[in-house]
């Protein structure tokens, strides 16, 4: 079968691999049928490798080169032994987090936590961006009719927004202000707006994205961290000239997390999300004297699928408004990613389709 699997930085192909075995005992047999380049896929074709590893996974022993591909959906195929939640024929959405169960972290559902964490696409043999491919029956979320196959391959990346708008504790009639405005940013956004935050600012460098968070239609001021001082501008719009409730940072910028430390109000919450890989420059003394909250966030609880669900089905969450472009899995390096990194790119999600 066809998949396109990471090799090494920069070094993306389209690969004839032996196709999956029958599933095992509690495994589901998956055609996928879309699946979305994420941020991190990008990273680790530009940076890596991060997430992936020449090493064998702990729980899943894959290693390099692996199929990419964590955003996506699919048709069930086969179902081995003990599944009883899918059948053949079913449409699914993977649910891409993984790892023991009878751990710890697995106990507690969050199995991304642990030494032995495994995500589909990145550290599991199998990935989205192929024919085929074997996920455990916990990972295959069965999706109602309502829910199209592109916005399957949409939970997840709406499920790492919805979260991080969670842990920022803002409230309905609140204010927030998201720094990046790329996927995740556009994603956080859109939650903001769907949990009843009323005023949400974005900062983005780039000037074609800031047009895209603009055209999402949900009413965002949209600013530009170059020429801007945002936290000024941001206690202008605030009551009291005190800064926004909240604010997420979603760019893995040193900068953008101290920007969000000046534009956020007393007591105010800070979730990073942004992926930064090396050390930044901070100052403690002012998270202290505005005695602010400043929180991780990674991932999402692995239960909430079923909420990202009802909240596209309201439409109140139009997930499906980020997405570019629908490609070939014979594209995806050209079409895909290298679109993706270009600078100045307004793209923010492209969506690969498998062959059918």
């Amino acid at each position: 079968m066809k998949a396109v699997r990471f090799h090494g930085k920069h070094d993306l192909r389209v690969d004839d691999v032996d196709a999956p075995a029958a599933p095992g005992y509690g495994q589901v047999l998956i055609a996928p049928t879309f699946c979305g380049i994420c941020g991190s896929d990008l990273h680790e074709y530009d940076h890596g490798p991060t997430w992936t590893s020449a090493d064998p996974n702990p729980y899943s022993s894959a290693s390099l080169p692996q199929i990419l591909g964590h955003e996506f959906a699919g048709r069930v195929i086969s179902v081995g032994e003990g599944v009883s939640t899918v059948v053949p024929g079913d449409r699914v959405s993977i649910q891409p987090q993984t790892g023991p169960r009878d751990d710890y972290f697995g106990q507690r559902n969050v199995p991304f936590l642990g030494p032995k964490a495994s995500v589909i696409g990145l550290s599991w043999p199998w990935g989205g961006m192929a024919e085929l491919a074997i996920v455990n029956e916990g990972n295959a979320i069965r999706l109602p009719d309502y829910i199209t196959d592109q916005q399957g391959a949409l939970v997840e990346p709406a499920a790492v927004g919805v979260h991080a708008v969670d842990r920022s504790q803002v409230q309905p009639g609140g204010s927030l202000l998201v720094t990046g405005g790329g996927t995740i940013g556009a994603m956080t956004a859109l939650a903001g707006r769907a949990a009843g935050v009323s005023r949400i600012f974005v900062s983005e460098p780039n000037a074609n994205r800031r047009k895209r968070i603009e055209g999402l239609g949900i009413g965002a001021v949209v600013l530009d961290p170059t020429v801007s001082d945002i936290g000024k501008i941001i206690r202008q719009e605030t009551e009291n000239g005190v800064g926004v409730d909240a604010a997420i940072e979603c760019s893995g910028n040193g900068r953008a997390l101290n920007a969000c430390v000046d534009a956020v109000k007393p007591q105010g919450t800070i979730v990073q999300v942004g992926l930064m890989g090396g050390k930044v420059e901070v100052e403690p003394f002012r998270w202290t004297v505005k005695d602010i909250t400043i929180r991780g966030s990674l991932n999402y609880p692995i239960t909430i699928w079923p909420r990202i669900f009802e909240m596209m089905r309201s439409g109140l969450f139009p997930v499906e408004k980020i997405v570019d472009a629908e490609i070939s899995m014979f594209n995806a390096k050209n079409d895909g990613f290298e679109a993706l990194l270009a600078k100045e790119s307004s793209k923010l999600k492209i969506l690969v389709a498998m062959p059918q």
